[in-house]
């Protein structure tokens, strides 16, 4: 993750709260996103991110509405 979304996560409370981490990536994917937010973020729900590859991001509509319903966020 950018060094800023790092510092935004620290500075604030995020305990109850949802964290659904989304990112598009030029082939890193999520990398170690997911795991550093539940270190930062502990008492925070965290749900199953969703990388796009930026080449596709034009075309990733269908990706992201299948990843909303799996993860609950839409019908």
């Amino acid at each position: 993750m950018p060094m800023p979304v790092f510092t935004f996560l620290e500075q604030y409370d995020f305990a109850g709260k949802t964290i659904i981490p989304f990112c598009t990536h030029e082939g890193s994917g999520t990398g170690s996103s997911e795991n550093d937010i539940a270190r930062i973020c502990p008492q925070a729900r965290l749900l199953k991110g969703l990388s796009v590859h930026g080449t596709y991001a034009g075309s990733a509509q269908g990706d992201v509405e299948n990843w909303l319903r799996k993860i609950g966020m839409a019908k």
